[in-house]
């Protein structure tokens, strides 16, 4: 997978994995990763999958309906990629914070539902639920922020809410964020998700 790998002056840290919104791109959200904190080493995937030339991290049939075989096809390939470049780049592969935008939130979280200890926390921006019907595993002691709009166009609040729950259930300690905005990314929440970062997992955790 395309990628672009910083390393960070503060090991402690968890290594960031940063995950794009449709049509986006490895780089795209190296800012955020600077914001919440500046001295983690920052892992940016691109998506393997093309929508019209855009980049995405799996299929869809249609807005909002996931290629169900493909999703997980993906998700597990991103699995396998995330440890093989803790290899290549000597990072903690058990200290992974996921960043998420839309798309690469969608993935993200699908990590989540699918594969037990890929990630130790994610910040989940305007994201849905992967899939139903599955059982997720136990995520005890694992922080998810979940930012959200209370007018995107996209994603019905109902599906944002849907999404926490189901985490709560897997036993994640879940924090939402709920702005008065539509599918974009806003600073107030990028700031809010830097207060819930430095309460889980700042420098002086």
């Amino acid at each position: 997978m395309q990628h672009i790998f910083i390393e960070g002056k503060n090991k402690n840290v968890p290594t960031f994995i940063l995950l794009h919104g449709t049509g986006g791109n490895e780089r795209d959200l190296l800012p955020l990763a600077e914001m919440i904190d500046p001295d983690a080493s920052v892992l940016g995937v691109r998506g393997n999958v093309l929508e019209n030339g855009m980049p995405r991290f799996f299929r869809r049939l249609a807005e909002g309906v996931f290629d169900e075989e493909d999703l997980i096809f993906r998700t597990e390939e991103l699995n396998k990629f995330l440890s093989e470049m803790a290899d290549k780049y000597k990072f903690n592969r058990n200290n992974l914070v996921a960043i998420g935008y839309s798309n690469g939130a969608n993935i993200a979280a699908s990590l989540m539902y699918h594969h037990k200890n890929a990630i130790n926390g994610a910040i989940l921006l305007h994201a849905m639920v992967p899939r139903r019907g599955v059982e997720v595993p136990d995520l005890a002691n694992t922080p998810i922020f979940i930012g959200a709009g209370t007018n995107d166009p996209l994603i019905p609040q109902a599906e944002t809410k849907e999404l926490a729950n189901v985490l709560r259930e897997a036993n994640a300690i879940v924090t939402e964020h709920w702005g008065n905005a539509g599918h974009q990314l806003t600073r107030e929440e990028i700031e809010k998700a830097k207060e819930w970062y430095d309460q889980y997992f700042g420098s002086s955790k």
